[in-house]
């Protein structure tokens, strides 16, 4: 797929996540009306209907590509390559508890590598997408602005982590990381902001699914941040079930 046809899918998305989001927030201002599935996460009305306006332009977007989505079984069985990962919202215990770091995620994977992807957290009204090496961008007040990391003390890392109770081996990682302080991030925002610099590691151990990181994934490997297993292996997608491997994430300023 040519990077010119990649950034046209992209940015023909980023109105239908801005109308997305708006309608995500409307029906939680509503009442949401939640269920919990097989594997006991929960899911809401807000978590289909977002889905439903995501696939349904994906399709319309880019018509040959198959597309994953968190909340749908389409797919899930096949051995794909170039495909579409989608979690229509990330953080839905968030969603849920009105607070505002839930996310809509769409990440584009061809060839098993995660090569774009757009994340928009609505409730915090922040937008960012990324087509392509050194093209990742946040949308702020209708401008767009390239993504570049902040300036950073090296003797003083912020890390996001997904739980406030670290187990010993990421505490572990963190010392090696010279990590001074963390805070706690459920969602696909924390690729974001590390991406810009506000803080600069992840760590996680094996847990969730490649739709959960794919969207961020590209975003924060296109600023030219990292993202490895704990061996230092490139994460792939398409893995039987679309499990995650460990993950460390690290800004540009911390390599």
């Amino acid at each position: 797929m040519q990077i010119n046809k990649v950034e046209d899918a992209i940015r023909n998305l980023i109105g239908v996540f801005f109308d997305a989001g708006k309608l995500s927030l409307k029906l939680r201002s509503e009442g949401l009306i939640e269920h919990i599935k097989k594997d006991k996460t929960p899911v809401t009305n807000g978590d289909i209907e977002v889905n439903n306006i995501i696939l349904s332009s994906l399709k319309k977007i880019t018509p040959d590509i198959p597309i994953v989505s968190e909340e749908t079984a389409e797919n899930k069985n096949l051995n794909l390559e170039t495909f579409w990962l989608v979690d229509p919202i990330d953080g839905t215990y968030d969603y849920i508890h009105n607070r505002d770091e839930f996310t809509l995620n769409a990440g584009l994977i061809i060839n098993k590598e995660a090569v774009a992807g757009i994340i928009y957290a609505p409730a915090k009204d922040r937008m960012f997408y990324s087509y392509g090496n050194k093209l990742s961008y946040e949308l702020k007040n209708g401008k767009e602005e390239i993504i570049n990391n902040k300036e950073i003390d090296k003797n003083y890392i912020k890390a996001v982590s997904y739980s406030n109770n670290l187990k010993a081996e990421i505490i572990d990682i963190h010392k090696k990381l010279n990590v001074k302080e963390h805070i706690k991030m459920k969602s696909s925002l924390k690729f974001c902001v590390i991406a810009t610099g506000e803080y600069q590691v992840y760590v996680a151990e094996p847990r969730a699914h490649e739709w959960d990181i794919a969207a961020g994934h590209a975003i924060l490997k296109n600023s030219s941040g990292v993202i490895t297993d704990f061996d230092g292996n490139d994460i792939l997608y398409g893995k039987k079930g679309f499990k995650n491997p460990s993950l460390i994430l690290k800004s540009l300023e911390t390599i």
